[in-house]
């Protein structure tokens, strides 16, 4: 295969949102942005940054091109298209506003736009991106709840303490330090977690950064949760009730040993979970999983 060839099928990803604000009794209205460098209305979206998540992404591009602050919700589709370079590949998350805030032109976007959906469609540009809107629209109002598998630990050999205390490692506190995007970009305002000190430590710098506190809970640990698996779906269970109850998107960091249980009590098969990696549920009104994702630790 020739460079050249080569060029042409390098594959780009992107992520955006098709961002909503709602008011009350009202439409709600649907972010564009114009780009004057393609004259086009088009819904915000960008390339990933090294070692981004691709939710990460969304959100950021949102906040950079329509200037508003955006929590996502589930996934809104994919399109691809050729690009000069190959082709571009880009991923969309459904995403609300709760406020609309004023964005500066410049050469990259000059002008934004809220909208209501019929006049949205009337001013975007690609065809495909029509399809995420609608898409988007006939999706129903879901709350994110996350399972995360802890962070990178010290190996068992080289730990003489009681293994409920075996922290984290350097690499460990990266992989807690990128997660702090990805569980803003969705929101997360609770946090749960195996008491022992690798799972608290996962959370521990989101809680700081959000003003949250972890709570601990000894059934999700190895020692109790793997002999104890009705214990652990039952608080499974409870947990993601009041997320979708309450609207409150939350997170609960476990172990490899317990993650089946606490995937299985949502009704989502086994998966292999490296650490610090998260699948995504995303909770109707009643409880009921109608979508997942699933991020893969990018260190």
């Amino acid at each position: 295969m020739s460079a050249r060839t080569a060029k042409r099928r390098k594959i780009t990803l992107a992520a955006g949102t098709v961002a909503l604000h709602e008011r009350e009794g009202k439409k709600p209205q649907v972010l564009l942005v114009h780009r004057p460098k393609y004259d086009d209305w088009t819904l915000p979206k960008g390339h990933l940054e090294p070692d981004e998540y691709e939710a990460v992404a969304a959100a950021r591009e949102t906040w950079e091109e329509g200037g508003s602050r955006v929590v996502l919700h589930q996934p809104a589709g994919v399109i691809s298209y050729p690009v000069g370079s190959g082709t571009k590949i880009v991923h969309y998350w459904v995403a609300k506003a709760p406020k609309v805030t004023a964005r500066k032109p410049d050469r990259e976007v000059d002008k934004v736009a809220w909208l209501t959906p019929s006049n949205a469609f009337a001013r975007m540009t690609y065809d495909d991106e029509k399809g995420v809107l609608r898409t988007a629209l006939a999706l129903e109002e879901t709350t994110p709840f996350l399972i995360v598998r802890h962070a990178k630990a010290m190996d068992r050999k080289h730990w003489s303490g009681r293994d409920q205390s075996r922290p984290i490692t350097a690499r460990g506190r990266k992989q807690a330090a990128r997660l702090i995007p990805l569980l803003e970009a969705f929101g997360v305002g609770s946090l749960a977690s195996s008491s022992s000190a690798r799972c608290v430590q996962t959370l521990a710098p989101y809680a700081a950064s959000a003003g949250l506190k972890v709570d601990p809970w000894a059934i999700l640990s190895e020692e109790i949760g793997e002999d104890n698996p009705k214990g652990v779906a039952k608080l499974i269970r409870r947990l993601a009730r009041e997320a979708a109850s309450t609207g409150v998107p939350a997170a609960v960091c476990g172990h490899r040993p317990v993650l089946p249980v606490m995937l299985a009590e949502l009704g989502l098969p086994p998966r292999a979970m490296q650490t610090a990696a998260a699948v995504i549920a995303h909770l109707n009104v009643k409880g009921e999983v109608v979508a997942t994702e699933f991020h893969r630790p990018r260190c």
